[in-house]
């Protein structure tokens, strides 16, 4: 059993911009024009309006994907954040909604210093790309809370900044959110603690741990 445990989310959390919506509505315009609207109003779910985009995407356009990916800027402080995880000896598990090979290309030779990476990965055999995520379940292709049960810790902390961060946001005591996800979790009355940068998460943690 750990002391603690970090989840983190990827997309727009560790990237400094939302690079996964960025690959779909590049290379499926017509889908994501009309499904995710609705994913972010929770009129369909996650599960449902990203696998039908990633599945109307040609599998010949996969390398061009990781291409497009390979040069996304990660968030400041980052590299300083997964050091200070170090020190303490605290574990950084990386839970994307996400493709895989997306987070592998931007992160490099980071992934070093992660313990595990749970997201989804795709089947490019067939003329469309075909999901296969091993934790697909509820609204989420791949369901943050059910990866985190996976982990024992005494204090499990997240990190977010979208509707793809809520269920796993409402599961832990400490949850750090930004940008979208702000909204949802006050309109759930969760409280959360609001950040920009790596550098402000590891302040606050520095503290929080004294």
């Amino acid at each position: 059993m750990e002391k603690r445990i970090i989840f983190c989310d990827f997309d727009g959390t560790i990237t400094a911009e939302e690079t996964f919506v960025a690959v779909l509505k590049k290379f499926s315009p017509e889908v994501s024009q009309r499904l995710i609207p609705q994913m972010y109003a929770q009129q369909i779910t996650l599960r449902e309006g990203v696998k039908q985009i990633l599945e109307s995407i040609p599998s010949e356009c996969y390398p061009q994907i990781l291409e497009f990916s390979r040069n996304k800027a990660i968030r400041a402080g980052f590299v300083e954040f997964l050091e200070f995880l170090k020190i303490h000896n605290v574990p950084i598990v990386i839970v994307s909604g996400g493709l895989r090979g997306i987070l592998e290309v931007v992160l490099g030779d980071l992934i070093e210093e992660v313990k595990a990476i749970h997201a989804v990965d795709v089947d490019t055999s067939g003329e469309y790309l075909q999901v296969n995520s091993q934790f697909e379940g509820g609204n989420e292709l791949v369901a943050k809370v059910e990866v985190m049960e996976k982990y024992q810790a005494d204090e499990k902390i997240a990190i977010g900044d979208s509707v793809t961060d809520l269920n796993m946001s409402l599961s832990v005591p400490i949850i750090f959110a930004r940008d979208r996800l702000v909204k949802y979790l006050e309109e759930y009355s969760k409280p959360y603690i609001p950040w920009n940068d790596f550098i402000e998460i590891r302040d606050r943690l520095e503290n929080l741990w004294k």
